[in-house]
């Protein structure tokens, strides 16, 4: 391994011919052509992944999986790793960006969200969007306990919304994260639930098959406390949402549960923790409009790239990602290897 002084400068993402298509970025990544390649060549990288259950102050289980690096390149750095919504700490994006930084020095830590990956048995109550407490009080324990060095904070579209909302909140909660990296974050949901009603159909139609395969789960689990049929029968994403967030929710309708973890407006104008997001201009399910409209307090930076879709940011038909190498180039400067 080079040096970090001598490392050479991370060229530009210029994606070529079909990759520059926001569409073909953004279902190759999750897909499974894709899934094949991160998951052979992540097959040491999972072999020595050890599960762990850390519980919140309420007593909420949040499953996770940790990998110490190699011994001989280690930076003593942890980065912790947040999925997208129904996506799991085996999620392609996510599993190539660990493999990636794990061969770079790092250790990892992917955390599965409640109800996300094979969690759905460690608590009755359902996943929804605004539970950030918990995960705020996870990533605050996996803080104190690593006593090696410096600790990130990386996530990944509904992921990346929470990795903003855990960095604003850290220092009231009485711990400080070295830098947070949120990719293709969510910023105002009202925005992305819009577009994946208007936009192409195969992503609303991708969501709502995720969702309703993890709530057939929750309630083979739980037959006697969810009694799902009438949510069944909806076929749209906002009128299941609705019926949720009514139902199963003590948010008042709709508007009040989106809101509830929206980054927008002045949310991160006094954000203290160093803050990078890297997002996609075209990316199909993040409005770039949104971006444009956030404050720029010292702490955060923006990066809007030209191309890359949503979480894809592919440079090749190996189906390689340039963001596992901006990761990289980012926090090798802020470790003391």
């Amino acid at each position: 391994m080079s040096s970090d002084s001598t490392r050479d400068k991370l060229p530009p993402y210029l994606p070529r011919g079909l990759l520059g298509n926001a569409h073909v970025q953004s279902l190759l990544t999750s897909g499974p052509l894709r899934r094949r390649r991160v998951q052979r060549a992540a097959s040491d990288y999972l072999s020595r992944s050890e599960r762990e259950v850390h519980e919140a102050d309420d007593g909420t289980r949040l499953l996770g999986f940790r990998n110490v690096a190699i011994e001989s390149g280690r930076r003593n750095a942890l980065v912790i790793l947040l999925h997208g919504w129904e996506g799991s700490s085996e999620s392609n994006y996510l599993l190539a960006a660990a493999r990636s930084l794990d061969a770079a020095g790092f250790d990892t830590f992917r955390l599965n969200f409640r109800d996300h990956g094979p969690s759905h048995h460690l608590n009755l109550e359902l996943f929804h969007s605004c539970r950030l407490q918990e995960v705020l009080d996870v990533v605050r324990n996996l803080r104190r306990d690593y006593t090696e060095g410096p600790v990130f904070l990386v996530g990944f579209s509904l992921g990346g919304n929470f990795a903003l909302r855990v960095a604003r909140s850290a220092p009231g909660a009485g711990f400080a994260l070295d830098q947070v990296i949120a990719v293709s974050p969510v910023i105002r949901p009202h925005h992305v639930l819009d577009a994946l009603e208007d936009g192409l159909a195969i992503y609303h139609a991708y969501f709502v098959r995720k969702w309703r395969n993890s709530l057939r789960t929750k309630q083979a689990l739980y037959p006697e406390h969810f009694r799902l049929d009438e949510w069944f029968r909806l076929k749209k994403l906002r009128s299941q949402t609705d019926w949720l967030v009514r139902n199963m929710t003590e948010f008042p309708d709709l508007n009040a549960y989106l809101e509830g973890y929206s980054v927008a407006g002045d949310y991160l104008a006094d954000l203290t923790t160093p803050t990078l997001i890297i997002t996609a201009e075209d990316d199909p399910i993040i409005p770039v409009t949104d971006f444009h409209a956030l404050p720029r307090p010292d702490a955060l930076r923006i990066e809007l790239l030209d191309k890359g879709g949503h979480c894809g940011f592919l440079e090749n038909w190996r189906l390689e990602s340039w963001i596992e190498k901006r990761l990289i180039d980012e926090l090798c400067p802020l470790t003391r290897n």
